[in-house]
């Protein structure tokens, strides 16, 4: 004769099966969950490497862009523009922002390559900069730092600007993040306005598009105003090369020679942005167009 189970069998036989399918579910919502991120991982990637093909088309249309330079002559700013999207297939947006680098301050320059500085000269790059600065209600002293990252010699003009110093010119214009003294704030401040050439023999600016803050650094006597009553004229018309200085004096009072301004660019940083459902590309590039050589390039 066969006994049955007791109450107190039965009830550990439940406990094992109500186990067994909390396990099961476990092991099913797990698996779910991991085929679920590795797919969506698998369309994130294929997303950003559309977007990336989507940036490079954006810096290869500014690049024919900024190859007629009548069209570009036209711009007395930096330029921003959409671009069409290559893939009928894929849903994005590009957006391109140029800016003419030889609008900016060139900061390898404010020491020349002998290393030989002359702060009695006011108008010399050191002293531009240090208006820049005050025009920008930066510390003056970031220049001395600057100068003690780019100057070959070792003497330390601050008593902590030498700190691992790199004692040659700037490669990027992050790389002020890396001098001892200046912030993440400062050089916020300083990005828009600022950009490093290998030139350094001199600082010329393009007065068609420099903003106000570089076109104050320039020289003694220009302020915000005369700056912005250049910014006004150029709009009107910009400057033409052969009368550039008169139309410089008339707008500031001010005479500057051509080995300090200019009225062209022929270097341009060229950002460019592709997006799509939250996944973002970005390509930042640095194009000299007189040689069509990349000079900088990163992208994220």
């Amino acid at each position: 004769m066969v006994r049955g189970f007791s109450n107190d069998q039965q009830g550990v036989a439940l406990v094992v099966v109500l186990l067994a399918l909390v396990l099961l579910t476990a092991m099913v919502v797990e698996f779910s969950y991991g085929v679920y991120t590795g797919t969506n991982d698998l369309y994130n990637w294929r997303d950003a490497q559309r977007l990336s093909v989507m940036a490079k088309s954006g810096v290869n249309v500014s690049a024919n862009l900024l190859s007629n330079k009548d069209m570009v002559s036209q711009y007395t700013e930096s330029i921003e523009m959409p671009i069409e999207n290559p893939f009928e297939d894929f849903n994005g947006i590009i957006t391109v922002r140029i800016e003419d680098e030889d609008a900016k301050f060139n900061l390898n320059a404010i020491i020349p390559v002998n290393s030989y500085l002359d702060k009695s000269d006011l108008n010399n790059p050191y002293n531009c900069f240090i208006r820049l600065l005050k025009a920008l209600s930066l510390d003056v002293k970031i220049a001395d730092r600057l100068v003690d990252w780019l100057n070959k010699k070792r003497e330390s003009i601050l008593s902590d600007s030498e700190v691992a110093a790199k004692n040659s010119a700037l490669d990027s214009v992050d790389e002020l993040l890396l001098i001892n003294g200046i912030s993440r704030k400062d050089y916020d401040k300083l990005l828009p306005y600022v950009t490093v050439s290998k030139k350094r023999d001199n600082l010329i600016v393009n007065v068609n598009r420099a903003e106000a803050p570089v076109l104050m650094s320039l020289a003694d006597g220009i302020s915000e105003e005369k700056a912005k009553n250049v910014i006004q004229r150029r709009k009107g018309a910009p400057f033409t090369e052969n009368k550039m200085q008169q139309q410089f004096k008339d707008a500031t009072g001010i005479s500057l020679g051509s080995n300090r301004i200019r009225t062209d660019g022929t270097v341009f940083c060229i950002k460019s942005s592709a997006s799509s459902g939250g996944v973002k590309r970005v390509i930042e590039t640095v194009l000299d167009t007189t040689t069509n050589m990349v000079q900088y390039w990163k992208e994220y």
